[in-house]
């Protein structure tokens, strides 16, 4: 098992809440290709968004749910510095994941984090679990305080 499977189980054991990680069959890189895999509507899929702060040269975390995109101008406003692409070398030294695999917990260095209340219209939800086949099940509101994010509006 891998290193960022295990962080991810852990971060979810440690919060009381059962093993609902699943292993899949295909690739999950994708929010199309997780919310296929499930079986779920692609808004239900929790991606995980990191971008550079340019300022602190730190990742900041949007959760959005699949369907949406992240509003460059909104987002920036949220961290209170410009936004620019975190490139792989930072995403994988802050969050320990690779991207395709980029879960909402278990980060080796948390981010700040804001999550799209889009997410809070279903029961489950879904979320990357460190690789590309696995996926974890998990309530919205339990993701969000799992998360450390904040409910905010980020999106186009």
């Amino acid at each position: 098992m891998s290193k960022s499977l295990k962080r991810v189980r852990a971060a979810l054991q440690s919060a009381g809440l059962k093993d609902r990680v699943l292993e899949m069959g295909q690739d999950t890189r994708t929010a199309q290709q997780a919310a296929d895999a499930a079986g779920c509507e692609l808004d239900q899929i929790a991606k995980s968004i990191l971008s550079r702060c340019d300022a602190s040269g730190m990742a900041v975390l949007f959760i959005t749910a699949g369907g949406n995109r992240v509003d460059a101008h909104k987002a920036s406003s949220l961290a209170g510095s410009q936004l620019s692409k975190a490139d792989a070398a930072l995403i994988r030294s802050q969050s320990g994941f690779a991207i395709g695999g980029v879960a909402p917990i278990g980060h080796l260095n948390p981010p700040r984090a804001w999550f799209d209340s889009r997410l809070m219209d279903f029961d489950v939800v879904y979320g990357a679990a460190g690789t590309p086949r696995h996926i974890f099940s998990i309530a919205p509101q339990a993701l969000l305080s799992l998360s450390g994010a904040k409910q905010a509006d980020f999106i186009c």
